[in-house]
């Protein structure tokens, strides 16, 4: 019963799966929460306002891309080392919440832009969201 069939013997339609991969060990739920693959630290991904201040003619510190065309949203795509954002928390994977109290949640990108270059104080609410940040790259090259 060993015997292997010619591949031109086969019923079609003929699926050949990639071969099987064994599941990491298991760990035991009172062990999870101080084992290095698992994090439950989940406040990282919680809304959290940051405010900056802006002189007048100086850089934000940060970039943004997406917008209402990717229906993702707007999210951090740089920050500057060192510049006020960066001290401020701000990181790449943020999502724009709000600025000022307005919503950027479906917002054009050239709308965003504005907002943020011509406001002097800039109250931000934001979220870390490294999953839609991801799915926004690869639809756009912004």
């Amino acid at each position: 019963m060993d015997q292997k069939i010619p591949y031109d013997d086969y019923q079609l339609p003929v699926v050949f799966l990639p071969s099987y991969e064994n599941p990491p060990a298991w760990i035991p739920p009172q062990d999870r929460i101080h084992h290095p693959d698992y994090n439950n630290e989940l406040t990282q991904f919680l809304p959290r306002t940051v405010l900056l201040k802006k002189p007048p003619g100086a850089q934000l510190g940060f970039n943004i891309r997406g917008g209402k065309a990717s229906q993702l949203g707007i999210f951090i795509s740089k920050v500057v080392p060192e510049s006020d954002a960066h001290r401020a928390g701000l990181q790449e994977g943020d999502q724009v919440l709000s600025v000022n109290e307005v919503d950027f949640q479906d917002i054009e990108h050239s709308r965003a832009v504005e907002i943020l270059k011509t406001a002097r104080e800039i109250q931000m609410k934001v979220r870390f969201f490294p999953y839609n940040y991801q799915r926004q790259k690869e639809r756009t090259v912004h």
